[in-house]
């Protein structure tokens, strides 16, 4: 099953953002080739870069503060853990005690990096980054690839807190959610969502032996997916076709 995730608001946009880019960079850093190391760096780029609104800590330390209130209501409940409670309630201290105690704006310690400050200026630029423009970042490049690993690993540790609370926060709303099984007649399926309620994400997994994907729309009243395929790889047109699906809404 092919997992589709469609945000509701622009808060959630950005914690989803930022943690497939986090995924990219862990994945990147984990290889040895120096081009892998290089697309590493231009997507620390793209963090810094969506991670550079003034309110974004803000937000996450008060989005950490409302589930820590949440998920301390449920102690007391003989259905849920009190185990498994305690541990969320650990990871949501830690979080909000190393991003509260973490100096500065996001990854102000890369800008004293003046040779990568260079690079990120030339890094949009069609072969801006080639060696008689950037000799020293060559010669990063040809460093040994555990000394290119350690500089990388080095570089993300300001930004561990903030890829860390994104997790958590992201983990605990999709966990909020219930599937259901539903079927989109002749390619389209529509929901009313109840009055009252504010869901933040919408979770929707197909199969994709079925060939096709979901284009979503959505507010606080209703919901809309259209399936679309794409032909010869070529052009993208709208399914008739009934398919099931499952889809989560997330609160």
């Amino acid at each position: 099953m092919i997992q589709y995730e469609f945000p509701f608001n622009e808060r959630i946009r950005t914690y989803l953002r930022l943690e497939h880019l986090f995924f990219r960079l862990g994945d990147l850093m984990g290889r040895n080739s120096a081009t892998d190391h290089h697309f590493a760096i231009t997507t620390l780029f793209e963090i810094l870069e969506v991670g550079a609104r003034s309110d974004l800590r803000t937000d996450v330390l008060k989005d950490l503060d409302k589930q820590k209130s949440l998920v301390a209501g449920y102690r007391g409940n003989p259905a849920i853990s009190e185990k498994a409670l305690e541990q969320v309630l650990g990871q949501l201290d830690t979080c909000l005690s190393t991003l509260r105690d973490q100096p500065g704006k996001l990854g102000q310690s890369l800008t004293e990096v003046d040779w990568l400050m260079s690079l990120r200026s030339r890094a949009n630029m069609p072969g801006g980054t080639c060696e008689f423009d950037l000799p020293a970042y060559h010669a990063w490049r040809h460093k040994d690839a555990a000394d290119r690993r350690a500089d990388l690993k080095r570089w993300i540790e300001g930004l561990l807190p903030l890829a860390e609370s994104v997790g958590l926060l992201l983990k605990l709303l999709r966990d909020s959610g219930v599937p259901q099984k539903v079927l989109c007649a002749g390619g389209h399926y529509q929901q009313n969502l109840p009055q009252g309620r504010s869901f933040q994400l919408m979770r929707l997994r197909i199969d994709p032996a079925l060939g096709l994907f979901p284009e979503v729309s959505g507010n606080r009243l209703v919901i809309s997916v259209r399936l679309m395929t794409l032909v010869d790889g070529q052009r993208v047109q709208s399914s008739s076709e009934d398919a099931p699906l499952e889809i989560t809404l997330c609160s």
